[in-house]
């Protein structure tokens, strides 16, 4: 699990860094991992599938 999270970058920024304004993903030390995206949705959705949440467990209740 990377805990990805979505940020925006502006084009003053994106000038600054060197890449395309727009929305990228990015790990908690701020690295890149994807982008740009055209919205944040967009954005969320490639988190989701770059890094999907742990499954649901379903759990069973003891037999009495």
């Amino acid at each position: 699990m990377q805990n990805l999270s979505p940020r925006h970058v502006r084009t003053e920024e994106s000038l600054r860094l060197g890449v395309v304004s727009g929305w990228y993903s990015t790990k908690v030390s701020g690295t890149f991992v994807s982008g740009p995206h055209d919205s944040e949705a967009d954005c969320l959705r490639r988190i989701a599938e770059i890094d999907p949440p742990p499954p649901k467990v379903k759990r069973v209740a003891p037999a009495a």
